[in-house]
């Protein structure tokens, strides 16, 4: 029944895949293989000067053809049924970031999105990293792994658009630019956390994000001692894991040295 809606709303409405302009379909095959990196996987990738903080990333498909124009279609055109598809490569980058879970009972993954700003939200009509994070973490949960969205992070201040920014330029626009909202610290002691964006080209959000997520008090974090001797540091933690789906739209290279992770610089975040 479904399926058969889809064809007549297609007669009735405009629908093209979003990758490629194939008609009568919001997602063609050829596409959507596109979204699992050709067969690949996520793998570790590593912009190029990689920033002071940065977690360990790991992406499913270079920012490129097919995979950026879908993105784009989503973010920017509000073909917004693309969140699931999206989602669900999202999802196994997480997976590759985080690690199998040890057991059924094992602490849920906590998706930390990177926040869009306000202005950005308004326009666009909706938060496309947030929707997709959505959709990730309830494809983890199908699949058997706890895991739910949690959006402890915003703009405190305005940021520059980045288009034009180089490495450099987007560090010093986005630096100390995120926050933790009031009691987020208590939300992230819940589980492991991963953080997670659309994209990532030179890593100045990310680092950014893990920089703010590391003004989370320690007494929060699990399987961090309480009671720190006087004088030590009472913030300091160390966001390890992140995921996206893309990254570096111009610079993918495979560095076969590095246990075929992609190295990548340039671009767009």
């Amino acid at each position: 029944m479904r399926g058969w809606w889809r064809e007549i709303a297609g007669l009735v409405l405009p629908v093209a895949c979003g990758g490629c302009g194939r008609p009568r379909t919001e997602l063609c095959p050829s596409c959507a293989a596109a979204l699992t990196g050709a067969g690949a996987g996520p793998r570790r990738v590593r912009p190029s000067p990689e920033p002071a903080g940065l977690p360990v990333v790991h992406a499913v498909a270079p920012y490129a053809d097919v995979v950026r124009e879908l993105l784009l279609a989503h973010k920017e055109r509000g073909v917004l049924p693309l969140a699931r598809p999206l989602g669900n490569a999202l999802a196994d980058a997480v997976e590759a970031a985080a690690g199998a879970a040890k057991s059924p009972e094992a602490a849920p993954l906590l998706l930390v999105p990177v926040p869009s700003s306000r202005r950005s939200v308004r326009a666009r009509g909706h938060d496309p990293t947030r929707r997709i994070a959505l959709a990730a973490a309830a494809r983890l949960r199908s699949a058997g792994r706890r895991a739910r969205v949690v959006p402890v992070l915003r703009q405190r201040r305005y940021v520059a658009d980045q288009a034009g920014l180089g490495a450099r330029g987007r560090l010093a626009n986005l630096s100390g630019a995120l926050e933790l909202v009031p009691g987020g610290g208590r939300l992230l002691g819940a589980g492991e956390v991963v953080l997670v964006d659309d994209l990532m080209t030179t890593g100045a959000s990310l680092a950014e994000a893990a920089r703010a997520l590391g003004a989370v008090h320690r007494p929060f974090i699990p399987g961090i001692p309480q009671g720190l001797p006087a004088g030590s540091a009472q913030h300091g933690f160390e966001q390890r894991a992140a995921a996206v789906i893309a990254s570096s739209p111009a610079s993918f290279e495979l560095n076969r040295n590095l246990s075929g992770s992609w190295i990548v610089a340039g671009g767009e975040r």
